[in-house]
């Protein structure tokens, strides 16, 4: 708590502090996912959600407590943030916020409008799993082209619903199946910032089979964008959103998150039945366009892995 309230910077360059980062950093890029992701942002944009969420190793050791204190100074300030409680009534949630959060107010440093591309990070090794992310530029959160992306989003196939499971039911999933006999997984890939958004898909595969995956996953967008969607397989998407949506903001942490996500990128409160409404209000068309607007924008692209036999962005 106190790390946001009143933070105090200590000199933190000893030999024990700088392991415990590098381990941390370490561990956070453990994952594939992570990593992918990472590269997929710095080459869609060229500032702001291209910086990496995670302290790059020829840093690690350099950060100075003068920096430190510099960026909490112009980024810790009233302006940037939300005090959100529940169970408790306003005037005591402000009179704690008076006796203990200690910041500056004003607005602080601004923040960079994040600037779209393009482009593509290949990192070639001997893994033989690919994993490859392909994206183009959708829409920032809040708006009704980020809820249409959504529900593109479930129609494709938003990821599996049973723990180590593939989501075979799903279109994305099917329509690559039909001609890639080795395992693999695919999944739909949505981001939305205040900002700008990205969405496309998620594949993994077997290196051999690598472009023949990618291919058809960016084929059956296409079918879509195309006009091939029937009202019932939308219904079907706006459900499952609807489902995870409300199951996200049942308990008190998911629902602090997500008042405070909207407070903060927003400025205002959508209440979960508004949002609901908004997701119903989608049309079959607007998802339509939101298949169109992925597969005519400009592509962002990320693969590691074997890369001998995975599409460079300009291929596909």
């Amino acid at each position: 708590g106190k790390a946001g309230t009143v933070p105090v910077i200590h000199c933190f360059l000893d030999s024990k502090n700088v392991v415990c980062l590098e381990l941390c950093c370490h561990k956070c890029f453990f994952t594939y996912f992570t990593d992918v992701l990472e590269n997929l942002h710095a080459a869609a944009y060229r500032n702001a959600l291209a910086n990496s969420l995670y302290c790059p190793d020829y840093r690690i050791g350099k950060v100075t407590p003068d920096e430190l204190h510099y960026f909490v100074q112009n980024h810790f300030t009233s302006a940037r943030m939300a005090l959100i409680g529940l169970g408790v009534s306003h005037p005591v949630l402000k009179q704690v916020a008076e006796q203990f959060l200690n910041m500056r107010g004003g607005l602080g440093l601004p923040g960079a409008k994040a600037k779209y591309r393009g482009g593509e990070i290949r990192e070639q090794n001997g893994d033989s799993l690919v994993h490859a992310a392909l994206v183009a530029e959708s829409a920032a959160t809040g708006s009704t082209e980020a809820n249409a992306f959504s529900v593109l989003q479930y129609v494709l196939g938003a990821g599996p619903y049973v723990k180590r499971g593939s989501n075979p039911t799903s279109s994305l999933y099917q329509a690559v199946a039909k001609g890639v006999h080795q395992p693999f997984d695919v999944s739909a890939f949505n981001a939305s910032y205040s900002d700008s958004g990205l969405f496309g898909i998620y594949t993994i595969s077997q290196a051999a089979a690598a472009g023949e995956v990618i291919k058809a996953a960016y084929n059956q967008v296409k079918t879509i964008a195309q006009g091939n969607l029937s009202n019932a397989d939308v219904q079907a998407a706006k459900n499952k959103l609807k489902a995870g949506y409300l199951m996200s903001v049942e308990t008190s942490e998911g629902f602090l998150d997500e008042v405070g996500s909207q407070a903060l990128g927003a400025g205002s409160y959508t209440p979960p039945a508004t949002v609901l409404q908004q997701i119903d209000s989608i049309a079959d068309a607007d998802v339509v366009n939101a298949a169109k607007k992925f597969v005519s924008g400009r592509k962002s692209m990320t693969a590691s892995g074997n890369l001998g036999h995975t599409p460079f962005v300009d291929e596909l």
